[in-house]
């Protein structure tokens, strides 16, 4: 029988297997981690609801004001109006407020509806002019169908317009809607980081990335700021010399 012989793992090139298993041994809970951290930010961006251009719901079809309303003319000659899905993305769900009544004649640029969260206040105006013929009261019961129905239930008048073509003819549609949405909505970002600078608020996450919702977690101030420099209303001139006055 041959005789046995004994040989030192450290003597052999064995030092060098176990350091590779114990690598393995290190990296392989570490990979796991990183993939749970990736899982884990995948899931709270899904919670959370980052918001972009692409997530915009923008209907063909429909004209928008640059003052974020929409406007659409049925084929019974009635127009609904309506709060366009940016607005609302950044707001978050919002009451709304009717200003004018049933019959009430209105002209384009007039102050129509007010949306208020907490506190806060943003003013809507009338896109076009005409008679008012209903106001959507079901949005009083069910604020979220502004929210989850933009442009069907979530309609906010119904009117009877009165000078349609020219009207509309300073409104967004089709592409030119797109463009104008994705100018608006860099605008915003620059605005939301000038305003929560301002109030010593992050609302920017990290790389950027805007959270849906981002407007309501600024104090009042910054509303009053965003009214001013996204939806200030400037009647037409020729209303401005009927009516001797213009909204600021």
């Amino acid at each position: 029988m041959e005789e046995f012989s004994y040989h030192n793992i450290f003597d052999t090139k064995g030092i060098e297997y176990l350091v590779i298993i114990s690598f393995f041994i290190i990296l392989i809970p570490f990979w796991l981690l990183l993939n749970r951290e990736v899982d884990v930010t995948k899931r709270l961006k899904k919670v959370l609801q980052f918001l972009s251009p692409a997530r915009l719901v923008i209907p063909q079809g429909i004209f928008y004001s640059k003052h974020h309303s929409w406007v659409f003319l049925e084929k019974n000659g009635v127009a609904k109006m309506g709060i366009d899905d940016l607005l609302l993305k950044i707001t978050g769900i919002v009451n709304i407020r009717f200003l004018k009544n049933r019959e009430e004649m209105i002209r384009k640029g007039d102050l129509v509806a007010e949306v208020f969260q907490q506190g806060k206040t943003l003013q809507l105006y009338a896109p076009i002019s005409g008679k008012i013929l209903y106001s959507n009261t079901e949005l009083n019961d069910n604020q979220a169908l502004l929210m989850k129905e933009t442009f069907g239930k979530g309609w906010v008048y119904s009117i009877k317009p009165s000078n349609w073509l020219e009207d509309v003819s300073d409104c967004y549609l089709a592409e030119d809607a797109t463009l104008w949405f994705n100018q608006e909505f860099d605008r915003y970002k620059d605005f939301l980081a000038a305003q929560s600078q301002r109030a010593g608020m992050i609302v920017l996450q990290e790389g950027g990335e805007l959270v849906e919702g981002s407007l309501s977690a600024l104090p009042n101030e910054s509303w009053n700021a965003f009214q001013k420099e996204f939806l200030k209303s400037e009647l037409p001139a020729r209303m401005r010399q009927q009516t001797g006055s213009e909204i600021k």
